[in-house]
């Protein structure tokens, strides 16, 4: 996220000692790589990373977003973007309109093969988390949002929490909630 994080002097004194932290931080590194390395498998075939990944499913889940929106969302500049963008585009995975309202606006959506990738990707990290959110019990599931969107930095929490809401962002639409 931005540069200007918290720092560690501003910080409360945590209540756990240092090795627990170090130990927390580790299993963050862990449980990363685990839920990242299914797609990566996928992704390869495709000649796809990471960054097409995070624009596929954002794109797929918030059909219409704006490309604004998406450079936001993603914290990243529009070269990053670009080229990924690109590639997704020109090989029929998304689609990008000018907006109804202004025209310079670029809208994305998701195309029938777009949809298809990002479901496919979806599917082993949805799993994933099925099996830790039922580890981790009923009461686990809020202790876990809690704890994911105090991560997140405090300026972003309100903007973040707007996107992982199951309410569609402004002027987009996502498919019905459907069990996987």
């Amino acid at each position: 996220m931005s540069e200007d994080n918290t720092s560690a002097e501003e910080l409360p004194e945590p209540k756990l000692p240092a090795s627990q932290l170090h130990a927390f931080a580790e299993l963050l590194f862990f449980a990363y790589r685990d839920f990242t390395g299914d797609p990566d498998i996928i992704l390869k075939d495709f000649g796809f990373g990471r960054a097409h990944h995070r624009v596929l499913h954002f794109v797929n889940r918030h059909s219409g977003l704006r490309v604004a929106d998406l450079l936001d969302i993603l914290n990243i500049t529009k070269q990053s973007l670009s080229r990924v963008l690109k590639q997704l585009i020109d090989q029929g995975y998304v689609t990008q309109k000018a907006g109804a309202s202004d025209r310079r606006e670029r809208l994305l959506y998701p195309t029938e093969r777009g949809k298809a990738l990002a479901a496919r990707l979806a599917a082993p990290q949805l799993i994933r988390l099925r099996g830790a959110l039922q580890a981790a019990g009923l009461e686990g599931e809020a202790a876990i949002r809690s704890f994911l969107e105090a991560m997140i930095n405090a300026e972003d929490r309100p903007k973040v929490s707007a996107i992982t809401n199951p309410t569609p962002l402004p002027g987009t639409h996502t498919d019905e909630d459907e069990t996987v």
